[in-house]
Protein backbone atom coordinates (compact mmCIF):
# COMPACT_ATOMS: atom_id res chain seq x y z
CA UNK A 1 0.00 0.00 0.00
CA UNK A 2 0.89 3.54 -0.74
CA UNK A 3 2.44 5.50 2.40
CA UNK A 4 0.37 8.86 1.71
CA UNK A 5 1.57 9.96 4.74
CA UNK A 6 4.78 9.37 4.36
CA UNK A 7 4.96 7.96 8.21
CA UNK A 8 8.83 6.89 8.81
CA UNK A 9 10.40 9.02 6.27
CA UNK A 10 13.11 9.07 5.15
CA UNK A 11 14.76 5.65 4.29
CA UNK A 12 17.94 5.69 2.26
CA UNK A 13 16.40 6.04 -1.54
CA UNK A 14 14.28 9.28 -0.33
CA UNK A 15 17.32 10.70 1.48
CA UNK A 16 19.08 10.01 -1.96
CA UNK A 17 16.23 11.66 -4.07
CA UNK A 18 15.20 14.35 -2.09
CA UNK A 19 19.45 14.85 -2.08
CA UNK A 20 19.62 14.35 -5.50
CA UNK A 21 16.46 17.05 -6.52
CA UNK A 22 18.26 19.84 -4.27
CA UNK A 23 21.80 19.02 -5.35
CA UNK A 24 20.83 19.25 -9.20
CA UNK A 25 18.40 22.95 -8.31
CA UNK A 26 21.69 24.62 -6.77
CA UNK A 27 23.83 23.33 -10.00
CA UNK A 28 21.52 24.90 -11.67
CA UNK A 29 20.91 27.90 -10.28
CA UNK A 30 24.34 28.29 -9.92
CA UNK A 31 24.64 28.03 -13.99
CA UNK A 32 22.00 29.45 -14.89
CA UNK A 33 23.13 32.28 -17.18
CA UNK A 34 25.82 29.97 -17.98
CA UNK A 35 25.79 28.56 -21.69
CA UNK A 36 26.02 24.73 -19.88
CA UNK A 37 22.65 25.24 -19.26
CA UNK A 38 21.10 26.46 -22.62
CA UNK A 39 20.71 22.89 -24.22
CA UNK A 40 18.55 21.89 -21.26
CA UNK A 41 16.94 25.36 -21.25
CA UNK A 42 16.34 24.44 -24.99
CA UNK A 43 14.88 20.83 -24.33
CA UNK A 44 12.26 21.98 -22.19
CA UNK A 45 11.69 25.03 -25.24
CA UNK A 46 11.19 21.73 -27.28
CA UNK A 47 8.71 20.03 -24.32
CA UNK A 48 6.56 23.65 -24.83
CA UNK A 49 6.18 23.25 -28.61
CA UNK A 50 5.98 19.28 -28.60
CA UNK A 51 2.90 19.85 -25.75
CA UNK A 52 0.90 22.45 -28.45
CA UNK A 53 1.72 19.66 -31.08
CA UNK A 54 0.30 17.13 -29.25
CA UNK A 55 -2.83 19.27 -27.76
CA UNK A 56 -3.02 20.04 -31.56
CA UNK A 57 -3.48 16.36 -32.36
CA UNK A 58 -5.31 15.24 -29.81
CA UNK A 59 -8.22 18.31 -30.43
CA UNK A 60 -8.17 17.03 -34.75
CA UNK A 61 -6.08 19.17 -35.47
CA UNK A 62 -2.98 19.48 -37.64
CA UNK A 63 0.78 20.39 -37.15
CA UNK A 64 2.53 22.45 -40.00
CA UNK A 65 5.86 22.68 -38.29
CA UNK A 66 8.11 23.31 -34.96
CA UNK A 67 10.81 25.90 -34.20
CA UNK A 68 12.71 26.17 -31.76
CA UNK A 69 14.94 29.10 -31.58
CA UNK A 70 18.69 29.94 -29.93
CA UNK A 71 17.02 32.48 -27.84
CA UNK A 72 15.10 30.56 -25.81
CA UNK A 73 11.59 30.98 -28.27
CA UNK A 74 9.62 28.58 -29.85
CA UNK A 75 6.45 28.79 -32.46
CA UNK A 76 3.84 25.49 -33.27
CA UNK A 77 1.95 26.15 -36.54
CA UNK A 78 -1.07 24.43 -36.41
CA UNK A 79 -4.34 24.29 -38.51
CA UNK A 80 -7.58 23.47 -36.85
CA UNK A 81 -7.67 21.89 -33.58
CA UNK A 82 -9.21 23.55 -30.49
CA UNK A 83 -7.68 26.92 -30.02
CA UNK A 84 -8.33 27.21 -25.65
CA UNK A 85 -6.62 24.01 -25.74
CA UNK A 86 -3.73 24.18 -27.94
CA UNK A 87 -2.68 27.34 -25.98
CA UNK A 88 -2.54 26.73 -22.65
CA UNK A 89 -0.74 23.55 -23.25
CA UNK A 90 2.72 24.64 -23.75
CA UNK A 91 3.41 26.23 -20.35
CA UNK A 92 1.50 23.91 -18.63
CA UNK A 93 2.46 20.48 -20.90
CA UNK A 94 6.26 21.57 -20.19
CA UNK A 95 5.74 21.43 -16.50
CA UNK A 96 3.72 18.48 -16.60
CA UNK A 97 6.20 16.81 -18.65
CA UNK A 98 9.02 17.53 -16.00
CA UNK A 99 6.80 15.94 -13.37
CA UNK A 100 6.98 12.87 -15.51
CA UNK A 101 10.20 12.53 -15.32
CA UNK A 102 10.97 13.52 -11.94
CA UNK A 103 8.72 10.65 -10.84
CA UNK A 104 10.06 7.96 -13.67
CA UNK A 105 13.56 8.37 -12.01
CA UNK A 106 12.51 6.20 -8.70
CA UNK A 107 12.75 3.81 -10.85
CA UNK A 108 15.24 2.13 -13.11
CA UNK A 109 12.27 0.50 -15.68
CA UNK A 110 10.43 3.83 -15.27
CA UNK A 111 13.27 6.17 -15.94
CA UNK A 112 13.90 3.80 -19.29
CA UNK A 113 10.26 4.18 -20.80
CA UNK A 114 10.58 7.85 -20.20
CA UNK A 115 14.29 7.50 -21.97
CA UNK A 116 12.59 5.43 -24.52
CA UNK A 117 9.25 7.84 -24.81
CA UNK A 118 11.86 11.08 -24.90
CA UNK A 119 13.62 9.87 -27.87
CA UNK A 120 10.82 8.64 -30.23
CA UNK A 121 9.29 12.32 -29.18
CA UNK A 122 12.70 13.68 -30.74
CA UNK A 123 12.59 11.26 -33.67
CA UNK A 124 8.71 12.49 -34.63
CA UNK A 125 9.55 16.38 -33.90
CA UNK A 126 12.65 16.07 -36.00
CA UNK A 127 10.61 15.47 -38.94
CA UNK A 128 8.08 18.47 -38.01
CA UNK A 129 10.99 20.64 -37.12
CA UNK A 130 11.05 24.03 -39.74
CA UNK A 131 14.93 25.24 -38.43
CA UNK A 132 18.54 23.96 -37.88
CA UNK A 133 18.18 24.75 -34.20
CA UNK A 134 15.76 22.29 -33.69
CA UNK A 135 16.98 19.43 -35.45
CA UNK A 136 20.38 19.90 -34.34
CA UNK A 137 19.09 19.89 -30.70
CA UNK A 138 17.00 16.81 -31.38
CA UNK A 139 19.92 14.83 -33.05
CA UNK A 140 21.87 15.93 -30.26
CA UNK A 141 19.82 14.67 -27.32
CA UNK A 142 18.66 11.35 -28.88
CA UNK A 143 22.59 10.99 -29.14
CA UNK A 144 22.77 12.24 -25.58
CA UNK A 145 19.97 9.70 -24.48
CA UNK A 146 21.34 6.62 -26.52
CA UNK A 147 24.55 6.86 -25.02
CA UNK A 148 23.50 7.34 -21.70
CA UNK A 149 21.45 3.95 -22.17
CA UNK A 150 24.69 2.33 -23.64
CA UNK A 151 26.26 3.24 -20.56
CA UNK A 152 23.86 2.03 -18.46
CA UNK A 153 23.29 -1.15 -20.34
CA UNK A 154 26.79 -1.91 -20.75
CA UNK A 155 29.11 -0.72 -18.53
CA UNK A 156 29.44 -0.16 -14.71
CA UNK A 157 28.41 3.47 -15.37
CA UNK A 158 24.89 3.68 -13.81
CA UNK A 159 23.13 7.63 -14.16
CA UNK A 160 20.13 6.85 -16.58
CA UNK A 161 17.86 7.51 -13.47
CA UNK A 162 19.73 10.53 -12.45
CA UNK A 163 19.89 12.12 -16.22
CA UNK A 164 16.05 11.52 -16.54
CA UNK A 165 15.70 13.54 -13.22
CA UNK A 166 17.99 16.35 -13.96
CA UNK A 167 15.90 17.00 -17.70
CA UNK A 168 12.82 16.67 -15.29
CA UNK A 169 14.18 19.16 -12.31
CA UNK A 170 15.70 21.31 -15.02
CA UNK A 171 12.42 20.98 -17.24
CA UNK A 172 9.69 21.83 -13.86
CA UNK A 173 12.05 24.98 -12.59
CA UNK A 174 12.90 26.47 -16.36
CA UNK A 175 8.78 26.04 -16.76
CA UNK A 176 7.92 28.14 -13.93
CA UNK A 177 10.58 30.62 -14.68
CA UNK A 178 9.28 30.86 -18.05
CA UNK A 179 5.63 31.42 -16.89
CA UNK A 180 6.79 34.34 -14.77
CA UNK A 181 9.18 35.79 -16.58
CA UNK A 182 7.33 36.17 -20.42
CA UNK A 183 3.20 36.18 -18.39
CA UNK A 184 3.93 38.15 -15.14
CA UNK A 185 6.75 40.06 -14.83
CA UNK A 186 7.56 41.44 -18.35
CA UNK A 187 3.58 40.48 -20.16
CA UNK A 188 4.54 39.79 -23.79
CA UNK A 189 1.26 40.96 -25.71
CA UNK A 190 2.13 38.01 -27.83
CA UNK A 191 1.85 35.51 -25.06
CA UNK A 192 -0.26 32.37 -24.90
CA UNK A 193 -1.51 34.09 -21.68
CA UNK A 194 -2.59 37.01 -23.91
CA UNK A 195 -4.43 35.11 -26.82
CA UNK A 196 -6.00 32.92 -24.32
CA UNK A 197 -7.56 35.93 -22.44
CA UNK A 198 -9.07 37.07 -25.52
CA UNK A 199 -10.62 33.52 -26.78
CA UNK A 200 -11.58 32.62 -23.19
CA UNK A 201 -14.97 33.85 -21.98
CA UNK A 202 -13.67 34.12 -18.49
CA UNK A 203 -13.03 37.98 -16.88
CA UNK A 204 -9.12 37.55 -16.66
CA UNK A 205 -7.02 39.15 -19.01
CA UNK A 206 -3.14 37.98 -19.66
CA UNK A 207 -1.64 38.94 -16.16
CA UNK A 208 -4.56 36.81 -14.37
CA UNK A 209 -3.68 33.67 -16.50
CA UNK A 210 -0.29 33.96 -16.12
CA UNK A 211 -0.73 34.03 -12.50
CA UNK A 212 -2.97 31.30 -12.65
CA UNK A 213 -1.08 28.96 -14.75
CA UNK A 214 2.22 29.62 -12.72
CA UNK A 215 0.45 28.17 -9.65
CA UNK A 216 -0.60 25.31 -11.82
CA UNK A 217 3.10 25.12 -12.66
CA UNK A 218 4.68 24.99 -8.99
CA UNK A 219 1.68 22.83 -7.99
CA UNK A 220 3.22 19.99 -10.58
CA UNK A 221 6.88 20.65 -8.98
CA UNK A 222 5.77 20.14 -5.74
CA UNK A 223 3.44 16.99 -6.62
CA UNK A 224 6.44 15.11 -8.04
CA UNK A 225 8.15 15.57 -5.21
CA UNK A 226 5.71 14.31 -2.71
CA UNK A 227 4.79 11.72 -5.14
CA UNK A 228 8.29 10.81 -5.58
CA UNK A 229 8.92 10.19 -1.91
CA UNK A 230 5.38 8.07 -1.68
CA UNK A 231 6.91 5.90 -4.98
CA UNK A 232 9.94 5.09 -3.31
CA UNK A 233 8.42 4.36 0.79
CA UNK A 234 6.62 1.22 -1.25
Amino acid sequence: MPNWELRNCCDHDQKIFIACVAAFTVVILVLWRTFLLTPFKLITVFLHEASHAIACWLTCGKVEGIQVHANEGGVTQTRGGIYWVILPAGYLGSSFWGMVLILASTNLLTAKIAAGCFIAALIVVLFLAKNWTLRGLCIGFIVFIAVIWLLQEKTTVHVLRYVILFIGVMNSLFSVYDIYDDLISRRVHSSDAEKFAEVCPCPCNGFGWGVIWGMISFAFLCASLYLGLVILSG
